[in-house]
């Protein structure tokens, strides 16, 4: 099998790279069956993974809500914060208008984000 080509078989495999988890480990000899089987399994397994259910890299609204509940800030809060008008804030969040690269520099360092994500690099 050079390939997981389906749903069945990527849960078959999934499930056979769980059962030889507890049978490998770092002191297992890289030529022992288990461990050949585990390494290949792996990257068939992570290889349909990626394909098929890839996250994908976040958004700067969803950044910008997660900081925002982690750091327990309504808009109001967020808007003082930043120093950033709400309505700029509210217009933010909805999609409608994206950050000066003043407005974008204070966000990245305030809120702690990477400035490509909130650049949209």
């Amino acid at each position: 099998m050079t390939r997981i080509e389906n749903e069945e078989q990527y849960r078959w495999a999934l499930e056979r790279v769980e059962e030889l988890l507890p049978l490998v480990s770092d002191s297992t000899p890289l030529s022992d069956p288990r461990s050949i089987e585990l390494d290949l399994l792996s990257g068939l397994v992570a290889d349909y993974s990626d394909e098929h259910y890839a996250i994908g890299e976040p958004t700067l609204i969803d950044m910008i809500k997660l900081r925002m509940f982690e750091m327990g800030l309504n808009q109001a809060a967020l808007s003082e914060l930043l120093g950033i008008n709400r309505s700029r804030i509210c217009e933010y969040l909805s999609g409608k208008k994206l950050p000066t690269l003043p407005q974008a520099r204070v966000i990245s360092q305030k809120l702690n984000i990477d400035p490509a994500i909130v650049l949209g690099v």
